[in-house]
């Protein structure tokens, strides 16, 4: 088997959940307040305030609060003074060292647009139909050029600080210096190796992962997808190929170098890249099952444990339903997004999907019959929007979504994703409007995200 050296089947049982070595911590001087080891929220919970997950160390000015990761780098910001935006927005830093704003788009707007309470605002072009143009904003861009100010300053402070608790001092200087350490060149270089460590930046994050706010280390198993369809801006040029287990084995330890002591602050795994779901069972089975043993998932901070992936049409179809009769007994919850599209032949040939109508309802239907047998699993699926598709594509998915199941369901979610990228579109919007009343599936848009 796969990674025999990695993993035994025993490694699979719950254990106990990781308590991690020093205790909170605090530190206070007149120019700012620092929190060791501070305890975020264990579980990811759909909720209209602004919790912080994981365990993180956190830096409090009268104008501004860092929060950094096990690691010491820098993962979100916000300002305190009165020109920043909104008090419960936040900026929040990925591995793929790009900065996101998260807004609240005024709440239960963006909670049934998209399933979550705050909307992720890239700084990239994307096909997002919501959200405010907040990277245009100085007092945004300031915290983002100045934090590493805050840094220097805040040593400063502590260094100057008078106390007889000489070894208590010492930590908090060893910790605002490993955190000037990571400064912004550096963690680009971080990003640019998690990259290399891939074979490529991951330009796409399955939807699915907006259920742990996309905190997912990608282990790639696959390359390229199946089809090369021409309306898709995400897709890869390679031909589909599965990676040697002797390539996953070393990408595996790679990762567990660059995500290192902050790995604890991880639940969840993403098996790329865009269709590894057509990988062989044994591939997916075994990276899976090395993936939380390697990581230790049962010791993460955050309770429960995810996989992700994608899959087409054809991977779905001639998947043995051993596999997933296997998936479903892991220690995970697992979702697999499928790129179905659309219903309407006139629409397939246009956007160059080499599918018929007919093989994209009878995926659509075998969805519907896995996820009511799996239940740790969840199976949801991909459609597309867009002002200008043959007047047949909304009324071939409400036919699927509506005329199909004949009551509404709470699990197997359609995602609609526009087509267009960074141009809004209030008709659009409306439409999507329009087939969540009408869907008998929970039904959001698809916000192309990227790692």
């Amino acid at each position: 088997m796969l990674f025999n050296s990695l993993l035994s089947e025993n490694s699979l049982a719950t254990g106990s959940r990781f308590i991690i070595d020093g205790a909170v911590s605090q530190l206070s001087t007149s120019y700012c307040k620092i929190t060791l080891n501070k305890r975020g929220a264990d579980e990811y919970t759909k909720i209209s305030f602004p919790l912080k997950y994981g365990i993180f160390s956190e830096i409090e000015t009268s104008d501004a609060i860092l929060q950094f990761n096990l690691n010491h780098e820098i993962v979100r910001a916000k300002g305190k003074g009165r020109d920043w935006i909104q008090p419960s927005e936040w900026l929040k830093r990925s591995m793929g060292n790009d900065w996101i704003y998260y807004s609240t788009g005024g709440y239960t707007g963006v909670f049934e647009a998209i399933g979550e309470y705050y909307l992720p605002n890239l700084p990239y072009p994307t096909n997002s139909l919501i959200g405010g143009k907040p990277f245009n904003e100085p007092v945004i861009n300031k915290i983002i050029s100045s934090w590493q100010e805050i840094i220097f300053k805040s040593l400063d402070s502590i260094k100057t600080y008078n106390t007889e608790l000489l070894a208590d001092k010492e930590k908090f200087i060893n910790f605002l210096e490993s955190a000037l350490a990571n400064n912004s060149e550096n963690l680009q270089k971080k990003a640019e190796h998690l990259f290399e460590t891939s074979g490529g930046r991951i330009t796409v994050m399955p939807p699915d992962a907006r259920h742990v706010d996309y905190d997912i280390i990608p282990l790639i198993i696959s390359d390229g997808c199946l089809y090369k369809c021409k309306f898709c801006r995400v897709k890869s040029d390679k031909p589909f190929a599965v990676r040697s287990d002797i390539e996953i084995s070393r990408q595996i330890e790679k990762l567990k170098d660059i995500y290192g002591s902050d790995t604890v602050n991880y639940n969840s795994i993403f098996l790329g890249d865009h269709d590894a779901l057509n990988s062989d069972k044994e591939t997916i089975i075994s990276s899976a099952k090395a993936a939380y043993s390697s990581f230790e998932f049962e010791k993460s901070y955050i309770k429960g444990c995810n996989l992700f992936m994608f899959g087409s049409v054809d991977s779905l179809m001639s998947c043995d339903f051993e596999l997933f009769k296997t998936l479903n007994g892991l220690p995970y919850k697992t979702y697999i997004n499928i790129g179905l599209e659309s219903a309407d032949q006139e629409t397939l040939d246009l956007i160059g999907k080499p599918l018929t109508s007919s093989m994209v309802e009878e995926a659509f239907m075998e969805i519907q019959r896995l996820n009511a047998l799996l239940n740790n699993i969840e199976i949801t699926a991909n459609f597309i929007m867009d002002e200008n598709l043959p007047k047949g594509h909304y009324p071939s998915f409400l036919r699927l979504v509506r005329e199909k199941i004949d009551k509404t369901k709470t699990k197997g979610s359609v995602y609609l994703s526009p087509l267009r990228i960074n141009k809004p579109s209030r008709e659009v919007l409306f439409e999507f409007n329009r087939l969540k009343t009408l869907s008998r599936v929970p039904t959001f848009l698809y916000i192309i995200q990227r790692l």
